[in-house]
């Protein structure tokens, strides 16, 4: 896969030797697994039905695989699903190159997907894990059945004003320079100041679920790469957000032929929600969930009703593909004729 995006050759930072290691649910196993150029941490979870068509899921910036486990145990009775710790995130150590563009992160996810055999896979991703799986499904169609977008970071031409702070992390120093300015910070505000500028309603977050957060955001502190793994894939976004021609992320949503299901919230502060209706012109016979109380991870936030959409677009593609074995066009005319959906969204 090509790309015109400089390459970062840094040597890749060193993975501490020890420390508190990540958060495992009882129903989850985590693994490493070993891919050229790279080590990653997978999540799963523990029980899957054989027979199961797998799934991929791939998470955004700062983010990790933990972000899909609620999502992964609602969908865990359709799809063999997998959640990836992109390198640099989570548990998975720095790439061997050093690259954090979006093209070097979707070469990592296609690798692993060679290597396992896996494809094609229901891919599910959110925000940066969003236009990874774009760039994954233009390039590599035959690794895509479905394609499931939440949010995902593709070009805006007028950014919101609360997405700016996050698009200065790009900027050589800026991230030196927040960490000394936070240094008396506790795990926990950086957890709630996260919750406030990703979720529509960070009252929403469970007492758990912010006891987890806080846990995973004292143990990334520790890690030596935490903040440049922050500022490389910071501008690896803002670099591909400048990107022309073929490599532009609109020009590959256009080619993108997976069915793809399209996911954005009204209250989202770091993709802007005006963006939902070029998403779903760009890809071709998509569908469009709109949540207006949602926020940047809806999955995270409403993940019943994010899974009763991906349901719904597994299930009209199977039925689209049995229409086709017998030589019918009922499935391919239903999903064409697919339009927007507005929920109400619950947690329950």
């Amino acid at each position: 896969m090509s790309s015109t995006e400089p390459p970062d050759t840094r040597t890749a930072l060193p993975v501490p030797p020890g420390g508190p290691g990540p958060r495992v649910g009882a129903e989850e196993t985590l693994r490493s697994v070993s891919v050229p150029g790279a080590t990653l941490s997978v999540r799963a979870p523990a029980r899957v039905r054989e027979g199961l068509p797998p799934a991929l899921y791939v998470h955004g910036l700062g983010g990790s695989s933990q972000n899909w486990s609620a999502l992964m145990v609602l969908l865990a009775d359709r799809v063999d699903g997998e959640a990836l710790d992109l390198p640099g995130f989570g548990d998975s150590p720095p790439p061997d190159d050093g690259n954090y563009s979006i093209s070097g992160q979707a070469r990592t996810v296609i690798r692993y997907l060679d290597q396992r055999g896996r494809g094609p896979v229901h891919l599910i991703g959110n925000s940066m894990g969003g236009a990874v799986s774009t760039r994954v499904a233009a390039v590599r169609p035959d690794l895509v059945r479905t394609l499931t977008l939440v949010s995902p970071a593709l070009p805006e031409l007028r950014p919101q004003l609360s997405a700016l702070p996050t698009g200065l992390l790009a900027v050589p120093g800026i991230t030196t320079l927040f960490s000394r300015l936070t240094r008396d910070w506790t795990a926990e505000r950086r957890t709630r100041e996260v919750l406030a500028l990703c979720y529509g309603d960070p009252a929403m977050a469970t007492p758990e679920e912010v006891a987890a957060a806080v846990e995973e955001t004292a143990r990334r502190l520790e890690l030596p790469y935490f903040w440049e793994v922050m500022e490389r894939a910071s501008r690896g976004i803002v670099n591909a957000y400048t990107l022309g021609g073929q490599h532009n992320l609109w020009r590959q949503a256009e080619r993108v032929l997976a069915p793809t299901l399209l996911i954005y919230g009204g209250r989202d502060r770091l993709v802007s929600f005006r963006m939902a209706r070029r998403a779903a012109a760009a890809f071709r016979g998509s569908r469009l969930l709109t949540l207006p109380e949602a926020g940047h991870v809806a999955m995270m936030e409403y993940p019943s009703t994010v899974a009763r959409a991906v349901r719904e677009l597994l299930d009209d593609t199977e039925r689209e593909a049995a229409g086709e074995a017998a030589g019918g066009r009922e499935g391919r005319t239903a999903r064409r004729a697919t339009g927007d959906t507005t929920a109400d969204a619950s947690r329950s």
